[in-house]
């Protein structure tokens, strides 16, 4: 049976508001994040990344979805069971427009993370507390369910999976990512059709690899991306 993967990144949120590492003036113009996003630097500073990550999901309470979001939600609602949304994003907007099983490939902001036990339970938007308890251990060494650099991905077998089955009927649908972390164009290889949407080329993607590229906004792109979805799977 005909089936999408959608795969997004930081652009297709970047219009509602949240600043993405890699464009100018966003997070690396104020943090380096090796120091904030990676093993090491929270085994150095384990207090400055809480406060880091405590004020990103602060931030995030009053962000909306825009309608990138909204159109991955209504296709869903209309296939059920056809349209998979996979995400290197750990914002919740997805989920506010309705997403259903959206896999966040680097972990939840709104979630913490027992370091103890290995149990992960939704926080929302509150600080996670120097004193905080885990609910299931009581151990203290909680944190932020953020996958960062040098960490494992357990989430990527659902991506591979995915990515596998693209070979069957599939069509790959990538909206907002720069190829820095996945190689998006050796997967857009493997289906059969596959969209690419992103601002502009970019020199870390193989922009041939896929059947169509949109270098526009993911709110512009997105009736022309649903039409086409619609197309394949009606």
């Amino acid at each position: 049976m005909r089936h999408v993967v959608f795969l997004s990144g930081a652009g297709i949120s970047a219009e509602s508001g949240i600043s993405t590492f890699r464009d100018s003036g966003g997070l690396w113009d104020t943090y380096d994040v090796m120091e904030v996003c990676s093993a090491g630097a929270f085994q150095r500073n384990r207090h400055f990344i809480m406060d880091f990550y405590n004020k990103r999901r602060k931030d995030l309470a009053t962000v909306q979805p825009n309608p990138a979001h909204f159109m991955i939600a209504a296709l869903q609602r209309e296939f059920p069971g056809r349209v998979l949304n996979l995400t290197q994003n750990v914002d919740d907007l997805f989920e506010k427009a309705g997403c259903q099983h959206t896999i966040h490939l680097h972990g939840e902001l709104t979630k913490a993370r027992c370091e103890r036990c290995g149990f992960v339970w939704h926080i929302g938007y509150r600080d996670i507390d120097p004193e905080e308890r885990c609910p299931s251990c009581k151990g203290s060494s909680v944190r932020h369910h953020v996958v960062m650099f040098h960490e494992e991905a357990p989430e990527y077998e659902h991506l591979y999976a995915a990515i596998e089955g693209l070979a069957h009927d599939g069509m790959l649908v990538v909206i907002g990512t720069s190829g820095f972390v996945l190689p998006i164009d050796e997967f857009a290889r493997m289906a059969p059709h596959s969209i690419l949407n992103n601002l502009e080329p970019l020199p870390t993607i193989d922009e041939s690899a896929f059947k169509v590229r949109l270098y526009e906004p993911a709110t512009s792109a997105a009736p022309k991306i649903a039409a086409m979805v619609r197309e394949y799977l009606g």
